[in-house]
């Protein structure tokens, strides 16, 4: 069996210099391309390391030192904690592309009869590798931007209301404008179950796209949006669910900026 090893160092390095541009596209890290670069040299760099004659626990820990040297080298040393998140992203980045890769590879190399399994004879070059890797890193930040552009906006809400309290689970809508009519405070709609009386309603109303309509209020004792207080906010009873994975309660939009957006 021949072995290339430049042809590995080579797919190596670029392997590590996808990671360490999706660390530093997904965490908003400003980094010059030649500290990536470089980053990327020291990592291709542990291919050699297999040819050593070591106890894998050794190898284990030399490749998580020279991780730790990639990290430092392609973003620097402010503190721990940002050098742990640095490294923590590279890895999870690391399991995504080889679990991308390998599901691909195992896909494709193989056929099945019910049960049985056996190879198709088809292998990966080094060639379709080196065009699948952007491809399944490209995907991955995708999905995780719009991962974190839509939860950023759940919020943990907990209602008082007679005494009793109510938790739900809320999300920002900067559409959502509602006011009272008459003393202008501010409205979140709810989608819950609540005992009140006629006497306590405010009826207010609002328009829709398609029509207007009337939208039954109640005026609560206290609500917290991460463990934040608001005060002079009114919950408008929804009937219908909110059809956002759940979501029982939209909040004001003039929450936004009020509240603590997760942090990567």
């Amino acid at each position: 069996m021949k072995l290339y090893l430049d042809l590995i160092f080579l797919i190596n390095i670029w392997f590590d210099f996808l990671l360490l541009l999706t660390v530093a596209i997904l965490l908003k890290r400003k980094i010059l391309l030649k500290r990536i670069i470089l980053g990327s040299l020291i990592g291709g760099l542990t291919i050699f390391i297999l040819f050593i004659k070591i106890s894998n626990s050794i190898l284990f820990i030399l490749k998580i030192f020279i991780s730790i040297l990639m990290i430092i080298s392609t973003f620097s040393f402010k503190n721990i904690k940002y050098t742990l998140t640095n490294l923590g992203y590279f890895y999870l980045s690391s399991i995504v592309l080889g679990g991308g890769l390998y599901l691909i590879s195992d896909t494709l190399s193989y056929n099945h009869n019910n049960l049985i399994f056996y190879y198709n004879g088809f292998k990966f070059n080094y060639l379709i590798l080196i065009i699948i890797s952007p491809i399944i890193i490209s995907i991955y930040l995708k999905l995780s931007k719009s991962l974190k552009n839509h939860y950023n906006n759940y919020h943990q809400v907990d209602i008082m209301y007679k005494g009793t309290i109510y938790h739900l689970t809320g999300f920002l809508d900067t559409g959502n404008h509602l006011v009272d009519c008459y003393k202008k405070r501010k409205i979140i709609l709810v989608h819950l179950t609540l005992n009140y009386s006629l006497e306590e309603i405010i009826y207010t109303p609002y328009n829709t796209l398609n029509n207007n309509s009337i939208l039954k209020c109640l005026k609560i004792d206290k609500l917290y949006v991460d463990k934040k207080e608001f005060k002079n906010y009114l919950i408008g009873l929804s009937n219908e669910d909110f059809k956002i994975d759940g979501i029982n309660c939209i909040l004001h939009s003039s929450m936004k900026g009020k509240l603590k957006w997760l942090e990567y």
